[in-house]
């Protein structure tokens, strides 16, 4: 694990050095020497999306890779995405754009899904670009979702699944929000690993669009709602 060339999707990548240092910290259980990494690269100049999309989410992908090969624990897989997660927290007062557009996203997990990281930084997405976001994370009550809807009547909703058996809840999901709110009032977006693995899957639960990470997902958002005249 000390070595960079252990970490496969960390290689080839343009801030391979930072995010294999970053990566390197989080196994060691150093937060601090972590988060003063992020401080320097952000400080240095490094923009918010290339800190999201250059490390943490190549790094997520990683540290969620060694866990599948037993190379990491549980406890440090949770470690590092908690880590992630409070380190992500700390640079919102970066994140919040002062150009609100008046368009609103809900985001949540489904199910009992716990992996909440990337749907988080696609709702920091959508707040850089002036988004007005209503961030549920992981282990909502689908009832609880689709009453947070009918309270912010959202543009757009963004479900996250990372685990392929939360599917079948992911279709349950978005069957109840088409029943409960009226026809074309909310568009629904999907994201996470089994629809990246299966670009047709968003189809099959009822989605209206998927997108493959944070940036796309506001590039779709853009045009769907360009195309559907909102």
């Amino acid at each position: 694990m000390s070595e960079s060339a252990n970490f496969s999707y960390l290689q080839n990548i343009p801030f391979s050095e930072l995010a294999s240092s970053y990566l390197k910290a989080l196994l060691a259980a150093d937060r601090n020497s972590a988060q003063l990494l992020i401080t320097a690269a952000l400080n240095s100049g490094l923009s918010i999306r290339d800190l999201y999309l250059g490390v943490f989410q190549p790094v997520q992908q990683e540290v969620g890779r060694l866990w599948l090969l037993n190379s990491v624990s549980v406890a440090e897989e949770h470690f590092c995405t908690a880590a992630t997660q409070t380190i992500m927290s700390e640079l919102y007062p970066h994140i919040i754009s002062a150009q609100r557009l008046g368009r609103t996203l809900v985001a949540a997990c489904v199910g009992s899904e716990l992996h909440e990281i990337g749907v988080r930084m696609v709702a920091d997405f959508f707040e850089m670009e002036g988004w007005d976001t209503y961030y549920l994370g992981a282990g909502i009550p689908h009832d609880q979702i689709i009453a947070a809807l009918e309270q912010r009547k959202p543009d757009l909703v963004a479900l996250s699944v990372t685990m392929t058996y939360h599917i079948p809840k992911a279709l349950e999901l978005i069957s109840a929000i088409r029943n409960t709110c009226p026809e074309n009032t909310v568009h629904i977006m999907v994201g996470g690993i089994p629809f990246n693995n299966s670009p047709d899957l968003w189809r099959t639960v009822g989605a209206d669009v998927w997108a493959t990470d944070a940036e796309q997902a506001v590039l779709v958002a853009q045009q769907l709602i360009q195309k559907c005249g909102k």
